[in-house]
């Protein structure tokens, strides 16, 4: 497995647990708010400061993910 796919293993989905909505390593800790945290200039320190149980690569993986859910495909006519 190559780099990339072993940072996409840290996202889950499981029914039941926050809506459904994709979670890091199965923790009720959404991409979500890790990318809004990002969005508002929150640095990786201090988001693993305060959320001493993920891990840097963790990070990383909501970024990579994120990143594949906005890559459409160039349609041209």
């Amino acid at each position: 497995m190559n780099s990339r796919a072993n940072l996409l293993i840290r996202i889950t989905q499981t029914p039941g647990q926050c809506g459904g909505r994709p979670c890091i390593r199965g923790m009720r800790i959404r991409v979500s708010d890790i990318l809004e945290m990002l969005a508002e200039n929150v640095s990786f320190s201090e988001i693993l400061e305060d959320f001493p149980d993920l891990e840097f690569e963790d990070i990383q993986a909501c970024l990579l993910f994120a990143a594949r859910r906005t890559d459409f495909p160039r349609l041209t006519a």
